[in-house]
């Protein structure tokens, strides 16, 4: 049996975009907003902090201490809103480093979750939290080291600016690309050199062509992508594993099943992200679907 030391596994705790929309019709896949977490060679690396991320608080519980690396793509409320509720960073003896670009507006990242969480937005203030927090404002285009780990960074264009990322570990890479709007004549270099040859990519296609393009409610300038661009860039980087990431809040879980069957029939070795859902960057590449044994358990 393999050690924590030697796996690079991708766990989903919210997988939603825009706003969390629990509810009968959104069960399969989630409605929490995102929050993925990397587990990597050793380490735990949590990127985004929806509401997704206080059920990762809750799992971590039973795992104290614990430390981890936080990356933040962005400050947009669906990004941010489960950091006051992240248990975790409220418990003394606990670490976590906390990454995230200077917004336009110069307001670093330890700012934005400040401001968040003052009167009259939030009844407790970032400072009660008592485990350690290290703020760190990365320069979009740097990559940083943890130790045999490089994650890697470029910029996305979505309003108010994001960051993309790509984490590399022992000839193995994943790219975490959300909230990114593609460009309509051609493929978003910045896309494509955090993708490439990547064993797996999570990319933001929370439209279809058709809502993006709708004469009526275009979507143009939101700052979002669709699966069909989605594909289009796992083709050109030559990714092994294409994930559906950032569902829209509208598209409920009949909706969804019917985008995973196109973006199959159009990129085979792509699976549409859930929450609970279990990635094994391994080889070959595994999926876990959430509650499910290992017999369920698929190579792709």
């Amino acid at each position: 049996m393999s050690s924590m030391q030697d796996q690079f596994t991708v766990h989903f705790w919210g997988v939603r975009g825009s706003i969390a929309c629990p509810g009968s019709e959104t069960v399969r896949y989630g409605g929490n907003t995102p929050c993925v977490e990397m587990r990597v060679g050793g380490k735990r690396l949590i990127f985004d902090g929806g509401t997704g991320l206080r059920v990762l608080g809750q799992h971590l519980l039973s795992k104290m201490p614990v430390e981890a690396y936080m990356f933040f793509t962005h400050s947009h409320w669906d990004h941010i809103q489960g950091f006051p509720f992240f248990v975790p960073a409220f418990v003394k003896g606990n670490k976590f480093r906390i990454y995230g670009a200077v917004a336009p507006n110069g307001a670093t990242i330890e700012q934005r979750l400040n401001d968040q969480m003052l009167h009259p937005n939030f009844p407790v203030p970032l400072q009660i939290m008592g485990a350690q927090l290290e703020f760190n404002d990365l320069e979009i285009g740097e990559t940083i080291a943890l130790e045999t780990i490089r994650v890697e960074t470029a910029l996305l264009n979505h309003p108010g600016e994001a960051v993309g990322y790509r984490v590399n570990w022992n000839g193995h890479a994943v790219a975490y690309i959300t909230d990114t709007e593609h460009y309509r004549d051609r493929l978003d270099p910045n896309v494509l050199h955090l993708a490439r040859n990547a064993d797996a990519i999570i990319y933001d296609a929370t439209y279809t062509d058709e809502e993006y393009n709708s004469p009526t409610s275009s979507k143009k300038g939101w700052g979002h992508s669709t699966w069909q661009e989605a594909v289009k860039v796992a083709e050109a980087a030559n990714v092994k594993q294409l994930v559906i990431f950032h569902h829209d809040p509208l598209h409920n879980d009949d909706f969804l099943d019917d985008v995973g069957e196109k973006v199959k029939a159009a990129f085979p070795n792509s699976v549409m992200a859930r929450e609970g859902m279990t990635l094994q960057i391994a080889s070959p590449l595994a999926v876990l679907m959430p509650d499910s044994s290992e017999d369920a358990k698929v190579s792709v």
